[in-house]
């Protein structure tokens, strides 16, 4: 297999623990981009926090944000589409956390026409929200109003839990209201309008080029990466992936600290 185009997590995958690209790594996707094939982000971060890994790239592949909700163009740094959870799911999600999980925080990610739209409030939480990493974004509100607009994703957030032990407690009373994931272990759920992932926002961007699912690689380390593994023409677990990832992926690579996405590239791109 020749892939025709590349689809990758960031955090845990493209980049090692000091949250850089490396020297190794760039070098096999610069290969592979010089060669034709397409590239492409796929993560959980918002599409303002893209920029810093064009940065290191050297150039701004299109970006599959919010975990398939999102597709953003950094080249231009527009918003392509954003599919939402209404008004309405939001309100229906809350109780069923607040009920299911008792004391757990609600925050949401909104969009607005650019990565950095200043007329958008995008990171916004309820009052007591414990943030599961560094957030200089967060706007906090009332509950109330949290739940007044639209949201590309709902987050959930319980200091102290295991996200693997909130999405099975949740998982039974969600339903149809959107689809549960998760990116860390840490108490954090993310709750996605029903149907998403990022297999459906790869396919979002590889449809118009004429790009089939058996000509894409594809690379993750967790759950929310489980179903672009299991949709692509070879999926790739990195080796510090959770074990759900490494069991639905077609290979397993070595870790993120050792240029494992690097020593896949490098079979076709020298």
């Amino acid at each position: 297999m020749l892939p025709a185009l590349i689809a990758t997590d960031v955090d845990g995958t493209l980049l090692d623990q000091h949250e850089r690209v490396t020297p190794r790594t760039a070098a096999a996707v610069r290969a592979a981009v010089d060669a034709g094939v397409r590239f492409v982000l796929a993560t959980g971060r918002p599409p303002r926090w893209i920029p810093p890994v064009v940065e290191q790239l050297g150039f701004a592949p299109m970006s599959v944000c919010a975990n398939g909700s999102v597709i953003y163009d950094p080249a231009t740094d527009r918003i392509l589409s954003a599919r939402t959870l209404s008004v309405e799911a939001l309100a229906r999600l809350a109780d069923i956390a607040a009920k299911v999980i008792p004391g757990a925080g609600l925050a949401v990610e909104r969009v607005g026409r650019s990565a950095h739209d200043a007329a958008t409030p995008q990171f916004v939480s309820s009052p007591g929200y414990e943030h599961a990493w560094l957030n200089p974004d967060n706007t906090e509100v009332s509950l109330e109003d949290l739940l007044s607009a639209p949201a590309v994703k709902l987050l959930i957030r319980k200091a102290g839990a295991q996200s693997g032990d909130m999405a099975e407690a949740l998982a039974p009373y969600v339903g149809g209201e959107g689809d549960l994931t998760y990116s860390t272990n840490n108490g954090l759920i993310e709750v996605l309008p029903s149907g998403l992932s990022k297999a459906t926002g790869v396919a979002e961007v590889a449809g118009p080029l004429g790009i089939a699912a058996g000509d894409i690689i594809t690379f993750g380390d967790m759950p929310n990466d489980i179903p672009m593994l299991q949709w692509a023409g070879l999926g790739v677990a990195m080796g510090n992936a959770h074990p759900d990832a490494k069991a639905a992926a077609d290979e397993v690579t070595t870790p993120n600290t050792e240029d494992g996405l690097a020593r896949v590239l490098e079979r076709w791109w020298l």
